[in-house]
């Protein structure tokens, strides 16, 4: 340290806010992946076809409406990714219902109908299956 000016021997130091700017970027950007990962492991297992699925099994698509709305954001704020299916209408709830299924009563004209809804799993289990994954996306992401 002897002859040394101040510059150099602060160039030896941690720099404290160049690892936290590089450990932000790498959370960011490892947390963006899984959520692309994990909406595209949820829009395969939802197939197209006209029979229904069966229950504990993905939904069948009908339409491509749910398959087409399943998406993600990195939330800065929490500092955590968010990944599902957008509210298709404000009147039902169908992602929701379809995932963890549920009874609800609807009203048809003058009378109410109770409707049961069995559980179509498809984030749950794409969720489980991409998690395994992310210690490899972890690995050498700070640099």
């Amino acid at each position: 340290m002897i002859g040394m000016k101040l510059q150099q021997a602060k160039g030896l130091f941690f720099d404290r806010l160049a690892v936290t700017n590089a450990a932000d970027r790498a959370q960011r950007k490892v947390l963006s992946k899984f959520g692309a990962f994990v909406r595209q492991t949820a829009r395969t297992s939802i197939r197209k076809r006209k029979s229904i699925s069966v229950p504990g099994q993905p939904p069948s698509s009908h339409t491509g409406l749910l398959k087409r709305n399943i998406f993600f954001v990195f939330s800065a704020e929490t500092r955590s990714v968010v990944i599902g299916p957008i509210l298709l209408n404000q009147r039902t709830d169908a992602p929701r219902l379809l995932e963890h299924g549920d009874t609800v009563v609807r009203k048809k004209r003058t009378k109410r109908v109770r409707m049961k809804y069995r559980a179509r799993p498809f984030m749950g289990p794409a969720f489980d299956r991409e998690q395994q994954k992310l210690p490899d996306l972890w690995r050498n992401s700070v640099r």
